[in-house]
């Protein structure tokens, strides 16, 4: 029988998680186990302790666990409405974004030929949802949390005249790249299929200085030449969307109507601390059993601002070593829109010819 113990539910878009964690007696000491998985499926398991701890050791273990999860959005209630009991809840709207699955090189090709995907440019910005009604301006990041903007965003999206609107982008300075809109006076959109969607950005949007649409290639001919294109401006990436698919918030198990394909290779990493004397840090991530894996230091240009221990960070690099660090690792900048949770060992883009670790 557990000394104490909870179980977490997670809800948002196609997402329907659950994540539970016990402390249970074992050799005359207490251990900290956990499980996850989808709700009604059968669950992964772990555990925290490598071996029997006392009490209280394995109390702080177990709240720091509970800690991290409710931060992510995890709720004791069975509805899973994210951050409620949490210090988050007054930030938390209950709308969220649509996230992208990475697809493979050999995925490229098959979007650039189906008409039925479009492609964008994939910009290396905050993405955020910007909103306005009764006046009032909401900018929400991926969390669903309610989040800062540059002032003259902030103005620009007030001052729009005779309109309540919520739009989908990415924030780059006082600028936001907008490729999706949500809800127009009142009407929601997100039922439409996105090449009506577009239009409807295109009609409110389309001559906005500081909220500007991303160009879309419609056509395989045009697909091809953009992605020729950025790729030799070593651009960020690109973006495929189905044309005929509503909006659809959260992030499917697999595939989906909005695809990414990064032509530079990046990470997110959390860190788990500051070496001496050094403007680097050490860098790591989770694997699938929730421990830690660290991958190697990075160094910290001069006009950055080093992190803390536990923030999470953008890291661009070359490729991974299957058993090592990073090879070139280079420091964009703080992420406060992720937690240490999105940090998983899974994301690692592996050096050619080395075998991918499975977890």
């Amino acid at each position: 029988m557990s000394k104490e113990s909870v179980t977490l539910y997670f809800r948002e878009g196609s997402s329907d998680k659950v994540y539970q964690v016990a402390i249970d007696e074992k050799g005359g000491g207490f251990v900290v186990n956990f499980a996850y998985g989808r709700r009604g499926a059968t669950l992964q398991t772990g555990i925290k302790t490598a071996k029997p701890v006392p009490f209280e050791q394995a109390k702080k273990i177990y709240d720091k666990l509970v800690a991290e999860k409710m931060s992510k959005g995890y709720t004791p209630g069975e509805d899973g409405t994210p951050y409620v009991g949490t210090d988050k809840e007054v930030r938390a709207t209950g709308i969220f974004c649509q996230l992208l699955n990475s697809i493979d090189p050999a995925h490229v090709g098959r979007c650039i030929a189906d008409e039925r995907f479009l492609m964008q440019e994939k910009f290396d910005g905050k993405h955020i949802l910007l909103g306005k009604q009764n006046g009032k301006v909401t900018a929400i990041n991926r969390k669903g949390l309610e989040c800062g903007i540059s002032q003259v965003l902030y103005l620009c999206a007030a001052s729009i005249p005779d309109a309540d609107f919520l739009v989908d982008g990415e924030a780059i300075g006082d600028k936001l790249m907008t490729f999706d809109i949500l809800m127009f006076n009142g009407k929601d959109l997100r039922p439409l299929p996105y090449k009506e969607r577009l239009q409807r950005l295109s009609e409110h949007f389309g001559k906005n200085p500081f909220i500007s649409m991303i160009p879309s290639a419609l056509t395989h001919e045009h697909k091809g030449d953009m992605f020729d294109r950025l790729l030799a401006a070593n651009a960020e990436g690109v973006v495929f969307k189905d044309k005929t698919a509503p909006y659809s918030a959260g992030r499917p198990a697999s595939g989906g109507p909005a695809l990414k394909f990064k032509f530079v290779t990046t990470g997110s990493f959390f860190v788990d601390g500051i070496n001496d004397n050094k403007r680097s840090v050490v860098l790591g991530v989770l694997k699938t059993d929730g421990e830690a894996r660290l991958v190697g230091s990075c160094t910290i240009p001069p006009n950055k601002k080093i992190p803390l221990v536990g923030d999470v960070v953008e890291v661009r690099y070359l490729y991974a070593f299957s058993e090592g660090s990073l090879f070139q690792p280079v420091f964009l900048g703080v992420r406060d829109d992720l937690e240490v949770a999105d940090c998983p060992e899974s994301q690692l883009k592996y050096k050619r010819g080395e075998v991918e670790e499975e977890g």
